[in-house]
């Protein structure tokens, strides 16, 4: 090939780069990114190579068992979901490679096998966050090929998420057999002074799974501090249980709180459950 051949070759793959900037980083991270608003990229990596159950329920992993990194033209952020033999290496992995640990702690109560989550943020070059993100996640047996389609809801799920939506008054996402929510809060969050788009991990994250005739909740309330003790009494008074109350992030404006939660029951009175707490906190209508 001559030169000029050459050249215009290497002016294409420039170009097409530049045309994709998240080509690199989508075949780093073996999948394509979902874009979504706020100029972010979100890659999910759930782990359907573990059974964990809580009593008699087996665990989807899109209800609770789902590693994530969400990516802005110089940030990532995410949560990784690990065994506890998997923190060490992941932590190690992530802050030689330059990402910030922000949290390492439980979403969940009495479930097995025990699930440690890893809270993580680093700004700079996606691609080069991509690369140690993946260089983390090959330290774990975190599934990296894409996953088969998602099974349908059936009949029942349908059902089940109908009166859900219904009683929330919103509209969710299915995800599989898991239906999710994710609600932002009216204020803008900021750290280190740049906003934070909700979809970067700050918004409040509700999932259902169908259980029978009950469903099963989990997923975590953004919380400000004065918000935190009305929303446990209601969650609690309706028996949903109130798993952990940590931070994931470092340096947010305004200082919040991420509160998990798990219960079971039937659908309308859950998300009726669910409903009235969303009502204590200050989320977008």
């Amino acid at each position: 090939m001559s030169k000029a051949n050459l050249a215009i070759v290497f002016l294409l793959a420039v170009s097409a780069s530049a045309a994709d900037p998240w080509q690199t980083v989508d075949e780093i991270l073996k999948q394509q990114g979902k874009a979504v608003a706020g100029n972010v990229h979100r890659y999910g990596f759930p782990r359907r190579d573990l059974k964990v159950t809580i009593g008699h329920v087996r665990i989807e992993p899109a209800l609770a068992l789902g590693s994530w990194a969400a990516f802005s033209s110089d940030m990532v952020m995410g949560d990784l979901a690990l065994l506890p033999k998997e923190v060490e290496p992941v932590v190690r992995t992530l802050q030689y490679g330059g990402i910030d640990i922000a949290a390492i702690h439980n979403h969940l109560l009495d479930e097995s096998p025990p699930i440690a989550y890893v809270h993580y943020s680093g700004h700079g070059d996606p691609t080069a966050l991509a690369q140690t993100l993946a260089k983390a996640l090959a330290t774990t047996r975190t599934p990296m090929t894409p996953p088969a389609a998602p099974s349908n809801p059936d009949k029942g799920d349908e059902a089940a998420f109908a009166a859900i939506s219904t009683a929330l008054q919103r509209q969710g996402t299915v995800n599989g057999r898991v239906l999710q929510f994710s609600i932002p809060r009216a204020e803008t969050i900021t750290e280190d002074a740049v906003a934070i788009p909700p979809t970067m991990g700050v918004a409040t994250a509700v999932n259902f799974q169908r259980d029978g005739d009950r469903v099963a909740t989990s997923g975590d309330f953004v919380l400000i501090a004065s918000e935190v003790n009305s929303v446990i009494h209601d969650l609690e008074a309706h028996g949903i249980r109130v798993t952990a109350v940590h931070s994931h992030m470092l340096r947010e404006s305004p200082r919040l709180f991420f509160l998990h939660f798990w219960g079971t029951g039937v659908p309308k009175e859950i998300a009726d459950a669910i409903r009235l707490s969303l009502a204590k906190t200050n989320v977008a209508r």
